[in-house]
């Protein structure tokens, strides 16, 4: 099976997440549960079987979170020599030359990609066009409102 690639700040969130998750949702829903059943006939308790639902869906995300860690490896970017070149977990400033507008990305993981927040997945058409160019290169990138060049203007492992 394929590692889940993680950026060590991701690593860090998602078990936050997931301790969350566990020690303050669970919880919290175990009572609404409890609530829902001191109100008596279950079969016509819509709060009951809406917390319930809420139960499975939250033992589904602990789940999927607790198997995407078992598979991670967790890669550190400040721990990788800088070479100009762009590689998983390098912030990249990028320019837009039809658009004359800058760009900023973190290429990260599918488990915490933001991208309203500049983080975009490895998967990305953005990620795969730019990853392994240099500093300085111009790409052209595929995506689905059309093709696009990209200037390759800084490339930072933070």
């Amino acid at each position: 099976m394929d590692k889940i690639p993680l950026t060590r700040i991701g690593h860090i969130k998602i078990k936050e997440q997931l301790q969350f998750l566990k020690s303050k949702e669970r919880p919290r829903i175990s009572n609404s549960i409890a609530e829902a059943r001191a109100h008596g006939d279950l079969k016509e308790n819509a709060e009951y079987h809406a917390a319930k639902e809420e139960q499975a869906l939250l033992e589904k995300k602990i789940s999927e979170i607790e198997n995407a860690l078992s598979m991670c490896q967790v890669i550190d970017v400040s721990e990788i020599p800088y070479t100009g070149k762009v590689i998983f977990g390098s912030t990249v400033k990028l320019f837009n030359l039809a658009e004359d507008k800058e760009l900023k990305y973190k290429i990260v993981g599918n488990l915490e990609s933001d991208p309203s927040n500049g983080y975009i997945s490895i998967d990305t058409p953005i990620a795969k066009a730019i990853i392994g160019k240099n500093e300085g290169e111009i790409v052209e990138v595929m995506t689905p409102s059309g093709k696009i060049e990209l200037e390759i203007e800084l490339v930072e492992h933070i």
